[in-house]
């Protein structure tokens, strides 16, 4: 099969242009370093709590109030448990990696309204950022038991945290979807 001799050129110019649009549409402050970086594991989840932090929290400002009992089927959870979940997940994980108690969280039930949920969910990432502050690397294969009865490291709750964090957005952006709402990541920038 050939390629006329336009396509060939094409394909050229191509792959040669996309990746220099790639590399200009960097900010120039963007430069990567080859330095080591300190506390590789606990500094990615810190820089992760900010992100997913603002981002889960916009998620939920976005839910209207009167969608926070929807539920895309019968047996699955409502947005009001999946916001109450994520308060506590929070809660309880950033405690366990940080060695530093939980804030009396106010009991929560799906049924509160927007607000409550909503402003514990806001508590719960201030109580995130201020309790890993003081976390490094130093102590990651510390044990601890996690969930009530899973074994598990230090490491390995950062690795939850985390995870739960990409998963935890990842069924309110599903929720706000199948509720006719862009999630915040995929509203146009500003």
């Amino acid at each position: 099969m050939k390629l006329a001799p336009f396509a060939v050129t094409l394909s050229i110019g191509l792959l040669l242009v996309l990746p220099a649009n790639a590399q200009e549409s960097k900010p120039a402050d963007a430069a990567v370093s080859t330095a080591p970086v300190a506390n590789p594991v606990s500094s990615t989840v810190k820089q992760q709590l900010t992100r997913f932090s603002k981002n889960m929290v916009a998620a939920a400002e976005a839910m209207p109030a009167e969608k926070y009992n929807f539920k895309p089927t019968p047996e699955m959870n409502t947005f009001a448990h999946l916001t109450m979940h994520i308060t506590q997940a929070n809660l309880n994980l950033c405690s366990k990696i940080s060695g530093t108690a939980a804030p009396e969280a106010a009991k929560l039930t799906e049924t509160d309204a927007k607000d409550k949920l909503v402003a514990a969910l806001k508590a719960s990432f201030d109580f995130c950022a201020t309790a890993l502050a003081g976390v490094d690397d130093s102590k990651l294969s510390d044990p601890m038991t996690l969930f009530g009865s899973f074994p598990s490291s230090r490491a390995g709750a950062l690795i939850a945290l985390s995870d739960g964090f990409s998963d935890h957005y990842g069924a309110q952006a599903i929720y706000l979807r199948l509720s006719g709402i862009l999630p915040p990541t995929a509203k146009p920038k500003q």
